[in-house]
């Protein structure tokens, strides 16, 4: 078999494969728009810390990030404490919370932003945001 043919047969499923991917992702990214939810906030417990998360990122205390049960990685959401309206931007890195009627996890410092953290538990609304 000649190398033209051979480059051909090696690139044309790489190209392919890459235009799939990408029109995946635009799509579910388009699906995300709009979408809201409302429920209970919660935050982790310190033994967590440094310990990978569901996406392989080391799980930081003190990084803006979430826990979301089905929102795909990398998912940015507004998360606004419906009590006092406090909002903070967050990024989805891990899959949970694990107990019924909570929505969202957020690591300690993103919750002590919007909330106070000796409540543990706050009633709040999530959004995708940009």
């Amino acid at each position: 078999m000649n190398w033209p043919l051979r480059l051909l047969l090696w690139v044309l499923p790489a190209l392919l494969l890459q235009s799939c991917g990408s029109h995946l992702q635009q799509k579910t990214d388009s699906n995300l728009i709009g979408y809201t939810e409302t429920g209970k906030a919660s935050f982790y417990a310190m033994k967590f810390q440094f310990r990978k998360t569901a996406s392989g990122e080391r799980f930081n205390q003190f990084a803006m990030t979430a826990a979301h049960k089905k929102l795909p990685f990398g998912t940015m959401l507004l998360v606004t404490n419906l009590e006092n309206g406090k909002s903070i931007k967050v990024k989805v890195n891990d899959r949970g919370p694990f107990i019924k009627g909570r929505i969202i996890d957020l690591t300690r410092a993103a919750f002590a932003k919007i909330g106070d953290t000796r409540k543990g538990i706050i009633p709040v609304k999530i959004e995708t945001a940009k």
